[in-house]
């Protein structure tokens, strides 16, 4: 059994990666109305992001299973240029072990090295534990959403400007 590793996601992975992320939504139970459980390109996550520029998805795999997932690209429907912390979902075996931060560090020097200004994120009232991990990465709490993410049951707004 080898530790998990990162590594940019494959067109082998989609399928993986939406069902992780359709599962970790069940067992917490989020809404999925209005959130990334209903985004168009949730089974195809490596075209679209290969479609996009200024955009990376990171997979997190042990032993050949995707247990984690998360990545970036440019804030839709906004003039500016921030890009959006994005699809960041854990299975239970791999939380509380410091793969979140390893992940948000890979995503935010990327971001960084593409030259954009700031990154958002949207997430859930209740996931308290994100949201630590977002602060001590230096995101700050928005009055109101920016862009337009089609997550409209996201109430928690966040930015980390570079």
């Amino acid at each position: 059994m080898t530790g998990p590793t990162i590594r940019k996601i494959e067109a082998k992975d989609n399928q993986q990666v939406a069902k992780l992320i359709r599962n970790v939504f069940e067992e917490l139970e989020i809404t999925k109305v209005g959130t990334a459980y209903e985004d168009e390109e949730l089974d195809c996550l490596y075209e679209a992001y290969q479609n996009m520029s200024k955009a990376e998805f990171y997979v997190i795999v042990q032993n050949n299973k995707i247990i984690g997932c998360g990545g970036f690209a440019p804030l839709a429907n906004q003039g500016k240029n921030i890009c959006e912390l994005q699809k960041m979902y854990f299975l239970p075996e791999l939380r509380g072990q410091g793969f979140g931060q390893k992940l948000i560090t890979i995503c935010l020097n990327k971001a960084r090295g593409f030259k954009y200004d700031s990154c958002y994120l949207e997430t859930m009232p209740y996931m308290k534990t994100a949201q630590k991990l977002y602060q001590k990465n230096g995101f700050s709490y928005l009055e109101e959403a920016m862009g337009c993410t089609g997550h409209s049951s996201c109430p928690v707004y966040m930015i980390k400007n570079f």
